[in-house]
């Protein structure tokens, strides 16, 4: 009897280190790097969340440790002790950052009738058909009449650059840009996209009646330059401001801005992100040319 005491007393110590050791497993492992796809950045598991808390997520070890980063201090809950890490709410993953870069211009051509009033009209060199700010609605405003002969009105101009059931007929364009000779220029002497298309050629040669709508972004690094050279029309906005203006139906004529030079008018500085808009109208026979030259080597859609 004296025998079975002594056992018992030895080990009843045994075993209290014995269940200390295994109630304090779950704090162990401290290493967040031990599985990549758990721990302090993305939970591992679909039910953790980012930027709150991460109790559904393991930063490591046996995830059947049960070792949770909710708490601030030891708890104790249905018998089992869990250890909070000490580690922060994870911040949201940054959904802004650097443009995904295009070379590709993407935009919206529109086709118009020859007898729209402001097609196969007045031929004649024509700035200040647009406002100096571009509108609220991303399109520009009309400033014309009476002092720009080429255009009827407000009411047939703001029919240029919107879709306007039985007046035109909307078509996507995508214009690349190539690199060449440290420019990425898009050169076409018979810029003749939509050709059989829309309301079709009208008894012409080719589809002369159109106007071409585009939307991006671009970051402004420091030394970019934006040119054009065309007939007709052609209207370019950078940050909203007025760039180029080149309205009117005539040959080809040539436009450029420095940006370096404009950025404290058009509200600039390195390392933002701008918006570009560029609109372009073709209103008369017989000719189409469309050149762009830029020094520009990203450009991306704006957010929807």
């Amino acid at each position: 009897m004296q025998e079975n005491r002594r056992h018992a007393a030895l080990a009843l110590p045994l075993a209290l280190a014995w269940i200390a050791g295994c109630s304090f497993d779950g704090g162990r492992d401290t290493d967040t790097g031990a599985d990549s796809n758990s721990g302090i950045g993305l939970p591992a598991s679909s039910e953790g969340s980012i930027g709150g808390s991460l109790s559904s997520a393991t930063t490591g070890g046996d995830p059947t440790d049960g070792a949770e980063t909710s708490g601030a201090n030891a708890s104790d809950a249905g018998g089992d002790i869990k250890f909070d890490l000490g580690v922060a709410d994870a911040p949201p993953p940054e959904t802004g950052g650097e443009l995904e870069c295009d070379t590709v211009l993407h935009g919206t051509l529109r086709d118009f009738k020859q007898s729209h009033p402001d097609f196969e009209y007045t031929i004649k060199v024509d700035p200040g058909i647009v406002a100096a700010q571009l509108g609220v609605d991303g399109k520009p405003v009309y400033a014309g009449n009476p002092n720009t002969p080429t255009t009827h009105g407000q009411a047939e101009f703001d029919q240029w650059y919107r879709d306007v059931p039985g007046v035109n007929v909307a078509i996507p364009i995508a214009i690349p840009l190539t690199l060449q000779s440290g420019l990425f220029t898009y050169d076409n002497s018979a810029f003749f996209p939509i050709d059989g298309q829309g309301f079709g050629d009208e008894g012409n040669s080719h589809n002369y009646h159109f106007t071409l709508e585009i939307a991006t972004e671009f970051t402004y690094q420091g030394g970019e330059v934006f040119s054009f050279t065309g007939d007709d029309d052609l209207f370019t906005f950078i940050n909203g401001e007025l760039a180029i203006d080149l309205g009117g139906v005539h040959g080809p004529l040539s436009g450029s801005v420095d940006l370096d030079q404009q950025a404290a008018a058009l509200g600039i500085v390195p390392g933002g992100t701008y918006s570009l808009h560029f609109f372009f109208a073709e209103r008369h026979t017989s000719e189409s040319n469309f050149r762009i030259d830029t020094t520009i080597s990203c450009f991306a859609p704006p957010p929807e």
